[in-house]
C-alpha cells in the first residue's frame, strides 16, 4: 500500500501543472494541481448562436485542427498588446482565446492562469498539435501560454509579437511549467 501511495504521489507530481525547479514556489496543493481541473467548456457550435457546455477534450475534425495550425501563419508578426484579444494586437492568452474561438467555437477563459486549469494534463513528451503549453517566468504562477504545433514548436504572442519558438530553447526549457489537452480529433 505504501508503494502504491508513493507511485501515485510521483505520478501526481509529474503530471500536475508544476515546475520541477528547486525553490519554484509550486507545491502539490497549487491551484494548478489535478484536483481542481475543469473538464467542461462553453462552445458555440457551428450554425448556432447559443453556447453549449461540452466535456473536454472537445472532439474536432482533423481538418479543423490542421486549419488551426495553418491559421497561425496569418498572425505571425501581429503586434503584442497587453490585454489584446484581436488581430489588432494580442497578448498570449488573448491569442489562444481568439484562435480557439475562431477554429473550434470554444469560449476560453481570459488569462493564462485560468487556461492552465482546463482539460487534462499532458506530459511534455506526449504533446500533440493543439495542446496548450504553459510557462512561469518566476516559478510561482503561470504567466505565459502558447499553442503546441508539433516538432517541439509552439506559437505564442510575446512582447515581440506573435511568433513560433522551440520548446527546446533555453528560456522555454527553463520556464516550462506544464501542458494541457483541450481538443482531440474524431
Amino acid at each position: 500500500m505504501v508503494l502504491f501511495g508513493t507511485l501515485a504521489w510521483m505520478l501526481f507530481s509529474v503530471t500536475g501543472c508544476q515546475s520541477f525547479r528547486a525553490g519554484s514556489g509550486y507545491n502539490m496543493e497549487s491551484k494548478y494541481s489535478l484536483k481542481k481541473r475543469k473538464s467542461y467548456i462553453s462552445c458555440i457550435p457551428e450554425g448556432s448562436s447559443s453556447p453549449l457546455t461540452i466535456r473536454l477534450p472537445l472532439k474536432v475534425k482533423e481538418q479543423s485542427l490542421e486549419q488551426l495550425v495553418s491559421s497561425i501563419d496569418n498572425y505571425l508578426g501581429t503586434s503584442y498588446r497587453s490585454g489584446g484579444t484581436t488581430p489588432d494586437g494580442f497578448d498570449c492568452s488573448g491569442f489562444v482565446q481568439y484562435l480557439y474561438k475562431q477554429n473550434f467555437g470554444m469560449l476560453l477563459p481570459r488569462t493564462s492562469g485560468e487556461l492552465a486549469l482546463l482539460g487534462s494534463m499532458v506530459l511534455k513528451q506526449h504533446l500533440q498539435p493543439g495542446d496548450l503549453v504553459f510557462f512561469s517566468s518566476d516559478g510561482s504562477r503561470i504567466d505565459h501560454v502558447g499553442i503546441f504545433i508539433g516538432e517541439n514548436r509552439f506559437a505564442h504572442a510575446a512582447t515581440g509579437g506573435v511568433m513560433v519558438n522551440q520548446l527546446l530553447e533555453r528560456y522555454y526549457t527553463f520556464h516550462y511549467a506544464c501542458a494541457s489537452h483541450l481538443i482531440t480529433t474524431e
